[in-house]
């Protein structure tokens, strides 16, 4: 009994992989084997042959199998069962028979007869979108000629499943069906049919017996599973904007005075409310990110002082076919306070300095996640870590060891090692294919011999960030330490990025029509290389200089030319900067029926700029100081600078004092940039004989005499992840020497639309944006001495920012935007309390040819002077980093 059930399982397993064939009559017939079950016989083997292999290796199979000519094998027996397993699980063959196909005496002549798998010759998608079909593509193994699998079938399923789970689509089916292809032999076609279905997003999370928190706290715990996005931040925060602020008469104010205490802190409630509910996040459910957000809701219990917490229990209930609700039961466990915390191994610094950083007191929570943050790194203040590898103590290491718990108490003991100070041993960049070494080398304040600082490390770090050349978010400094000689290499990781740019716009430039500009930008340019054309990639570039050319025209009416050049480290020893440029520009009147000039306005400058880094009050500062000649030439130009044909001339000495910690230049996230210009013109009136209270203007304006004060300040907080709050306030003031003289009818303020064109290019104005207005529609008019510009303006601007994408070849941000400003001719017109106000919303995208780009929507809240209803929505288009 026993040997007929062995005998009926060999022959079940054997016809599952494949089949053995034998014949049926006796052993002296040569071409069949006399089988007996029950008698195996032992034959050796002659010859093996291999038919129905088309592209397969014959020998390679042979070898396969583990047959082997002149080897002995029983028949029927395990040896031939072997053969066919192994070549089975190859996966290329689709049909396997081993059979004898001649016996001699003791030898058989044994043949391996298969049919080959079909080969994959195409395949198609079905109930794709272009990009998701180009995504799959890339991911699934589908390999034309490829033997098709039933493995390699079902990992493209799993693959193209996976792809849809990742983006909340949990009831993807994915049919994948084999077709024969008629053009080509044994090959197959497969089509591929996905139906993703509708995203499965998160409905509600409910917290079960929650007492300790709300549950909106807990939810923000969750950032990539939190409910589905509400999308009320920048409708709340525009909202807010108009309800903090009342109209009381001709004024603006607040609404009462606890309005003005609490304002920010009602907008930064508001943001993080609802940064904390996911508002840029999707609310798809991702069962790997759930995980993930489940150990950050532990983290958060463990934070104040429940280390015991612990999920209990967590369900996910499908609401419908779209949509699920969590629920989650936390056992919080008793809430432990820190009581003593002791030092062991520092002896650099005592405890009581120690202590002092650390600022944690005895009763404070238990939470080890800002003891890790004391320790290491801190962002908001002081850290033990600081205070030693500033100091060179690379190898500092410090380890919290709870040593004893009693009740609700835990002791501490900080193991500290202190090791011995690094020396900076060597300095090397990689990475850099443009730009020379030497241009960032002097830029770094780490350099061989000195002794180790991570302060000075990420200092270098947000400087060669800077630069422009290199992507900031790869710009990675990568210690080597040698705790053998006590020294450490580091190693700059750079990426470079193309930083040339090209403008080609056009734009309406009021009475002129249609403008025309093509500028180009070199940003790394090298003056020295221009003879050795070896170095040309395509042009000089590598130190660190900077080449602008720029032309402007829409015909004969108007052209303007410029060309600057500035040098970062004049020298190449300090960081002196240089700079030079050149301009001229001419604006005529054409009678239009003979095509003949009848009026000009022709400018030509120059201006030469030195400037330097200034140690005091800190070393984020620069000094800058530069001279300009500016000359007016008029010729029947009409009365709208107070005088028609002369000439006038502007001598200009300006000086810049301005500190700048910003982190990076394309998205800052932190830090702040403070600036403050004077520009002065010699007080011409004060030693020439005219008299200026009967001087015509041609005679009055000769000389172009005032001075000119600006100051510019931006700051950056980062919110929430790469959420950030942008603040800006801009001010400016242009005065006289004397009354009888006034400031002149040149470079005043125009303010409103998109800070781009204004409707005179040539004046020198500044021209400063206020969206949500039309283009210069907040300049005020003089119709005393027939002048418009204003010669004091405010403005301040708030703005909400978050990124698309940091890619260095497309950096691309939204923002949501209020500010409000206004434009005066006049201290006795001045009425700080007197704003425009808007508020919208925008994207910035920056290419590196071509500098940034923005377009914005704003919507002005107030009516202009002369018009009876304010000017609603507006679209404004913006090109380059505008500094107000």
């Amino acid at each position: 009994m026993k040997s007929k059930i062995l005998l009926l399982f060999l022959c079940i397993s054997t016809a599952a992989v494949g089949q053995i064939r034998y014949g049926s009559q006796g052993r002296t017939n040569s071409n069949n084997v006399n089988i007996s079950y029950s008698n195996p016989q032992e034959f050796t083997i002659a010859d093996i042959e291999v038919v129905g292999a088309e592209y397969l290796d014959k020998i390679a199979l042979i070898s396969i199998s583990g047959l082997k000519v002149g080897d002995k094998i029983k028949i029927p027996g395990d040896g031939i069962t072997a053969a066919i397993k192994k070549l089975w699980k190859q996966g290329l063959i689709g049909d396997i028979q081993i059979y004898a196909s001649k016996v001699v005496g003791e030898d058989v002549y044994l043949t391996i007869s298969l049919a080959e798998r079909p080969r994959l010759s195409r395949f198609e998608f079905k109930g794709l979108t272009k990009s998701q079909e180009s995504d799959i593509r890339e991911k699934v193994n589908l390999i034309r000629g490829r033997v098709m699998t039933d493995a390699i079938r079902k990992n493209a399923e799993l693959t193209i499943k996976k792809y849809f789970y990742e983006k909340g689509y949990l009831n993807t089916t994915v049919d994948i069906r084999y077709k024969t292809d008629s053009t080509l032999h044994n090959s197959v076609l497969l089509d591929v049919r996905v139906d993703k279905n509708r995203k499965v997003k998160i409905r509600d999370v409910n917290f079960v017996g929650n007492e300790h928190f709300t549950d909106a706290k807990l939810k923000s715990k969750m950032k990539n599973s939190g409910e589905r996005a509400r999308f009320k931040l920048i409708s709340a925060l525009l909202a807010s904007s108009l309800d903090l602020f009342k109209p009381k008469g001709e004024r603006f104010e607040f609404v009462d005075d606890s309005v003005e205490h609490n304002v920010s802190n009602t907008l930064l409630e508001i943001v993080h409310e609802n940064v904390k509910l996911n508002v840029f996040k999707s609310s798809k459910f991702v069962k790997e990110k759930y995980e993930e957000d489940k150990a950050a809701l532990i983290a958060f219990y463990n934070s104040k002082g429940h280390r015991d917490a612990e999920i209990v229990e967590d369900t996910i209930v499908f609401a419908d076919h779209k949509s699920v609700d969590i629920n989650i039961r936390v056992n919080p466990g008793q809430q432990y306070y820190f009581r003593d915390i002791n030092w062991v191994g520092n002896f650099i610094h005592d405890d009581r300095t120690l202590d002092q950083i650390l600022a944690i007191e005895k009763g404070d929570i238990y939470n080890l996640e800002l003891v890790d943050k004391k320790l290491n790194f801190n962002p908001n203040g002081p850290d033990i870590s600081s205070l030693y590898m500033d100091n060179g103590y690379l190898f500092f290491s410090v380890t919290p060891v709870e040593t004893k718990i009693d009740g609700d108490s835990v002791d501490i003991e900080m193991r500290v090692y202190e090791g011995a100070q690094a020396t900076i041993r060597k300095v090397f960049v990689t990475g850099n294919d443009r730009t020379n070494d030497h241009v960032i080398m002097r830029e770094l304040r780490t350099m061989p011999g000195q002794k180790f600082s991570r302060a000075e490390l990420i200092r270098t770090q947000r400087e060669l960030s800077q630069l422009g050349y290199f992507d900031p978010e790869q710009v990675n400094p990568k210690p080597i330490p040698n705790p053998v000689d006590e020294t450490v290499d580091i190693e700059w990781e750079l990426v470079e990025r193309p930083s040339d740019q090209v403008e080609l716009s056009g734009g309406w430039g009021g009475t002129f029509g249609f403008v025309g500009t093509l500028g180009l930008t070199f940003n790394n340019f090298s003056l020295r290389n221009i003879p050795h054309f070896d170095k040309w990639r395509p042009l000089p570039v590598g130190d660190g200089q900077k080449l602008s050319l720029r032309l402007q025209a829409n015909g004969k009416r108007y052209q303007s030319y410029s060309v600057s050049f500035s040098e970062p480290w004049l020298g190449g020893k300090k960081p002196h900067s240089f700079g030079v440029s050149f301009n001229y520009s001419v604006q005529r009147s054409i009678d239009f029926f003979t095509d003949k000039t009848i009026g000009s306005l022709q400018v030509f400058g120059t201006t030469v700029s030195l400037g330097r880094r200034v140690k005091w009050p800190d070393d984020y500062f620069t000094l800058s100081n530069s001279l300009s000649y500016l000359r007016y030439n008029l010729f029947n130009y009409g009365n709208s600078l107070g005088f028609s044909t002369g000439a006038a001339n502007n001598f200009t000495f300006n000086t810049t004092l301005a500190r700048n910690s910003v982190d990076n230049p394309m998205y800052p996230r932190s830090g702040s940039s403070i600036s403050l210009s004077l520009a002065l013109t010699p007080p011409w009136s004060l030693w020439n004989d005219i008299d200026y209270e009967t001087a015509e203007n041609s005679e009055k304006y000769k000389y172009v005499e005032y001075h000119k004060w600006m100051f510019d300040a931006k700051y950056y907080m980062q919110l929430a992840g790469d959420l950030v709050l942008a603040a800006r306030a801009h001010m400016g003031f242009m005065g006289y020497y004397q009354e009888k003289v006034g400031v002149g009818p040149f470079e005043r303020f125009q303010l409103g639309g998109d800070g781009l064109t204004g409707t005179n290019f040539l004046l020198g104005n500044d021209v400063i944006g206020l969206r949500g207005y039309d283009n210069n529609s907040i300049t005020p008019y003089d119709p005393v001495t027939n002048i418009t510009g204003g010669n004091i303006y405010n403005k301040f601007v708030m703005e909400l920012r978050y990124p698309v994408s940091l890619n260095p070849s497309a950096t691309i941000y939204l923002l949501a935007f209020s500010e409000a400003g206004n434009n005066w001719n006049g201290f006795e017109n001045f009425n700080p309390n007197k704003l425009y106000k808007s508020s919208g919303f925008g994207v910035r995208i920056f290419m590196p040819a071509f500098g940034l780009l923005g377009i914005d929507w704003g919507y002005g809240y107030d009516a202009l002077p002369g018009q009876s209803s304010n000017p609603g929505g507006q679209i404004h288009f913006s090109i380059g980093q505008q500094l107000r």
